[in-house]
């Protein structure tokens, strides 16, 4: 569960005098507890791995087993009667593990074992994805490594919590992903889907936990070279444009495609766009000194080599050099029997993008002329932990986390252009380009609109101390669990570092306008996050347990001057679940839960919405474009020619005004039945089904023209007193952060000491909402198991979901916008206008096999296979029915309470004078990944040499797994027409070619 890191061994042995039950790990770790007068015995808290499991009679073994434990779940252990008059010791095993009637919570555990058999991808993520009710995120959102997100349950892909050896592993800055161990020092890796007790917090989506192998009293070594060549992978499919068509509405608006030449022609040559990668890792673990001091060493390193040929409009490619190396190190210390100190070491360390950019010529399908190096980006994250866990009588366990970490991101800039970016080329006036020049326009060799700090950094440092007591059938647990994390010089930055004047981009749209774009908002920020908590797991009768607690999450977000913007004290959290044990005997478990899970701001909060920030645009006519695509004769248009879509215009923002006074956390509340039985001695089966309701959400809204009306409703009119309210309306602090469709406090400051501050209460009405966050998802999960047992292995899970709601989460998935509680959602009443629909992270049907065969001692088959349905189509582009224009581009001034007129990118449900929820359009293909593995292990090398083939999307499927979602492109108000995006409905993801891992390891 979340954190934990240790598990548990219960149940039944003959009441007798002088019976006591023992656990022995290879480590030499020995727990040893009574039997009770009704035959019922627990060890708690003890560290996950193998255990010879005994039953003494006055200090003589008389019958053992050897169970295996994992994370925050319990091992049943039963001893029959005959076992007490038995002279000699008995070795067993049961044919099936019985059911975990001591835990109620949702997880998929996937060991050593297990890894070493299936085809899986060597990341966290790939191995979640075998958990039911999970989804591979949008490919907008990699995290470290580059790996894809999951998404638990219909959230977003921000909300989920990653842990290593119980401290919190998350990406720093906006928790996209987080930090994993090397694929060969994995133990066991949790999948945690919902359900867990008042102990953890800090996610509504899911948990990814893992526990790193650790040094036994034997040594042991080994090695891997891993290699997946360019020759075996597929080939990726091209991508050409599509004949976009959108069902346009009765009014008097004209619909034309953006650019008709490019219909039918190649949007993005795909077919080089290969990668190969190599990985070598090793490990070794073993005694210092024999049942006290254990040490365990790995190490992996990959290089991945790639081709990116980008879209036709760009007319690049890049020739990428990507390396990923990860260490860690562990020492376990048996200082007495009831004292044990841990020590880790984490160490990951990425660099991605090195090589060089050439020219492409999409005429030729050939590079061209060198254009830059590449910019590389890197990823430096070292963990240092402690953990020491007491056990001060068999009742009274104490246990200590403390862990620092420290994060190094810097950007290396290799391409040194002082040129400025050039934007949708292809929108440039055919009239000012030179003869022969092709459909896609004239750029230049920059390839950046914005650049980061090389110094940019994050840290963390936290404590966690639980404290577990067993009071007759009560085990009471309390505990705090704090975090603190620090970030500097985070975010882009809009100055050209090779030529300081340059702090914009260009940006061509039709009708012979082109943009300057000023973006920029480089900057530092501090949060906190404290909790405390009670937790009772109560054996209420023999074969009935109820686990009952709540937890308390304060949250506190400070800017970048150190002053909190947001204080969420006292979020209470119960968490109440029931396990009833139907026969007694482990095998039919029903079991429920329900609880509430609170959800922090990242650190990222405070970019844009508390910190200084600019997104300024300018547009202009133009009568020329030189020969590196830069407009000339420029004349602005507009009145005022620069506007700011949110009102960042680079001011330092007052803390107290860019949040509601009375801002609550996100939080959902959730809801789970299920049942597991044995089918017979071989099989398991069961069903589950939840349900999630996001009760709050944060994000910010941009309509000060509401906030400006309600306060002249109450008397007071801002554009009246001149500066005294206007400019705090209307300046630094344009968009605030709001719990969506609660009332929310906004105070209003007044620049002078003649008129009082206001705090003025803004209804969802008021916003003029039409309803506030909802996002709700059901499930249902069937499965049917037949766990290894020396031969073979199957899982077969069929998950139905619906997902239906207003907003996806803390980011936009259809079209990448990673503003964490700061999308685009929310700024206006009209971007909510046909927000209602399917959600973004939701598939419908979901089928998951996995299983493997050993046909001889050498030789084993296995494979995993997920079949689903699709992605929800949508339609974006500008608000309203149109008419005389105006519904889709407003007078464009500050203080227009219209607030369509700031998004005329046409990010609305709307398409055409249409409205368009979500789902409306259909979905995407059905998509089955199947993956292969054949393992051989020849007897000569004693099975310790393994020779493996895995096969990833065997059946080569490429089907577009997201397609891009704007319908409109731009509206032009002279002719009153608005421009259908040539990419509309074309696929901008897809699922990767076939590729093949050929590997040979070695395990002593």
């Amino acid at each position: 569960m979340a954190q934990s890191t240790t598990g548990s061994i219960f149940g039944q042995a003959p009441a007798a005098a002088g019976e006591t039950v023992s656990a022995t790990n290879a480590s030499g770790l020995t727990r040893e507890v009574a039997v009770d007068s009704s035959g019922r015995f627990q060890i708690s808290n003890v560290p996950v791995g193998t255990y010879t499991v005994s039953l003494k009679k006055d200090g003589a073994v008389v019958d053992s087993r050897k169970v295996s434990l994992a994370p925050g779940a319990g091992t049943a252990v039963t001893f029959s009667a005959e076992t007490t008059s038995l002279s000699a010791v008995t070795v067993s095993a049961n044919a099936l593990p019985a059911i975990d009637v001591s835990s109620v919570s949702s997880s998929t555990v996937i060991t050593a074992a297990d890894l070493r058999k299936l085809p899986v991808s060597r990341n966290a993520e790939s191995i979640a994805l075998l958990a039911p009710g999970t989804t591979s995120g949008s490919n907008f959102f990699n995290g470290p490594g580059g790996h894809s997100l999951v998404s638990f349950g219909g959230s977003s892909v921000t909300e989920n919590a990653y842990y290593v050896n119980g401290y919190n592993t998350g990406e720093p800055y906006k928790n996209l992903g987080g930090f994993q161990l090397p694929y060969g020092a994995i133990d066991q890796q949790e999948t945690l889907t919902g359900g867990y007790n008042a102990k953890y917090g800090r996610s509504d989506g899911g948990v990814i936990n893992q526990l790193g192998r650790r040094g036994t009293n034997e040594w042991h070594f080994g090695a891997q070279v891993a290699w997946e060549p360019r020759f075996l992978e597929g080939t990726p499919v091209n991508n050409y444009y599509g004949h976009p068509t959108v069902p346009a509405s009765t009014s008097q608006v004209n619909y034309a495609l953006e650019n008709p030449a490019l219909a039918g022609t190649l949007h993005q040559y795909r077919n080089d766009n290969k990668q190969w990668q190599t990985i070598y890792s090793a490990y070794v673990g073993g005694p210092l000194i024999q049942d006290k001091l254990f040490m365990f060493l790995a190490a992996e390193t990959s290089e991945t080599q790639s081709n990116n040929v980008e879209i036709a409009s760009n007319q690049k490619v890049q020739y990428n050099n990507d390396k990923d190396t990860k260490f860690y190190g562990k020492l376990d210390w048996n200082i007495t029997d009831s004292n044990i100190l841990e020590l880790t070491a984490l160490n990951n360390r990425s660099r991605n993008g090195a090589g060089t950019t050439y020219a492409f010529d999409y005429n030729t399908l050939k590079s061209g002329a060198f254009v830059a190096n590449n910019d590389v980006t890197k990823d430096n994250a070292q963990f240092y932990l402690g953990h020491f866990t007491s056990y001060i009588t068999d009742a009274a366990t104490l246990s200590i986390l403390y862990g620092k970490a420290n994060f190094q991101n810097p950007t290396i800039y290799g391409n040194t252009s002082p040129l400025p970016f050039i934007s949708r080329p292809y929108n440039q006036n055919p009239a000012y380009l030179p003869p022969g020049t092709g459909p896609n326009g004239i750029t230049n060799n920059q390839t950046n609109t914005s650049w980061s700090a090389n110094n940019a950094t994050n840290g963390t440092h936290g404590l966690r101390v639980d404290f577990d007591y067993r009071l007759g059938d009560h085990d009471l647990a309390v505990g705090i669990d704090n975090m603190t994390y620090k970030a500097r010089n985070q975010g882009p930055n809009q100055q050209n570092p090779f030529n300081p004047s340059i702090n914009y981009y260009w940006r061509y749209l039709t009708g012979g306008v082109v943009q300057k774009r000023e973006i920029g908002w480089q900057t530092s920020m501090t949060m906190t996050q404290k909790a405390y908590y009670l937790q009772d797991s109560w054996q209420v009768l023999p074969n009935l347990l109820l686990d009952i607690g709540v937890r308390n999450d304060h949250f506190t977000n400070y800017n970048d001057v150190g002053k909190a913007f947001v204080d969420e004290k006292n979020q209470w959290e119960p968490r109440i679940g029931a396990s009833w044990d139907v026969n007694g005997d482990s095998s039919f478990k029903i079991y429920g839960n329900a609880g509430r899970y609170y959800l922090a701001l990242p650190d990222n909060a405070a970019e844009r919405a508390a910190n200084i920030s600019t997104f300024l645009t300018t547009n202009y006519s133009y009568t020329g474009i030189d020969a590196n695509g830069i407009p000339t004769g420029l004349a602005t248009l507009d009145d005022p020619a620069t506007t700011s879509p949110d009102g960042e215009k680079g001011l330092p923002k007052d803390p107290q005004q860019v949040t509601a006074r009375n801002l609550k956390a996100e939080y959902l509340d959730e809801f789970i039945v299920g049942f597991d039985k044995k089918l017979n001695d071989s099989w398991t089966y069961g069903a589950k089904a939840m349900w999630r309701d996001l009760k709050t959400a944060i994000d910010d809204e941009c309509s000060p023209g509401r906030i400006g009306n309600k306060m002249v409703a109450q008397g007071v009119d801002p554009a009246a007193l001149g500066g005294a309210y206007y400019d705090s309306l209307y300046g630094a602090s344009y968009c605030r952060l709001i719990n969506p469709g609660l009332t929310n406090d906004i105070l209003v400051k007044s620049s002078d000491s003649t008129h009082p501050d206001l705090l003025v209460t803004m209804s969802q009405k008021d916003w003029g909402y039409q309803q506030g966050v909802k996002r709700k998802t059901g499930s249902l999960n069937l499965y049917l198991e037949h766990p290894f047992d020396g031969k073979w292995q199957a899982r077969v899970d069929y998950t139905y979901t619906r997902g239906f709601g207003n907003t996806e989460g803390q980011v936009r998935s259809d079209f990448g916008q990673a503003d964490v509680s700061k999308t685009e959602d929310w700024d206006s009443w009209q971007l909510m206008d046909g927000a209602n629909g399917e959600l973004a992270n939701v598939r419908k049907h979901q089928l998951r096999i996995r299983g493997a065969y050993q046909i001889t001692p050498e030789w084993l088959v296995s494979a995993t296979l997920l079949a689903q349905s699709g992605y929800p189509k949508e339609c974006l582009g500008y608000y309203g029915v149109g008419g005389s224009g105006k519904a889709y581009y407003g007078p464009g001034k500050p203080g227009d309470p219209s607030g369509y007129n700031n998004y005329g990118s046409g990010n609305y449900h709307w398409c055409n004078g249409v409205r368009y929820p979500a789902g409306t359009l259909g979905h995407t293909p059905w998509t089955e990944q199947l993956n292969l593995g054949i393992h051989y292990a020849p007897a000569f090398a004693d099975n310790k040499l393994g020779i493996n083939l895995d096969i990833f999307n065997a059946l080569d499927q490429q089907r577009a797994v997201q397609t891009d979602p704007a319908g409109n492109s731009s509206y032009n108000r002279t002719t009153n027409t608005l421009n259908i995006n040539n990419s509309y409905g074309d696929g901008i993801f897809f699922q990767p070619p076939r590729t093949v891992r050929l590997s040979v390891t070695y395990d002593y």
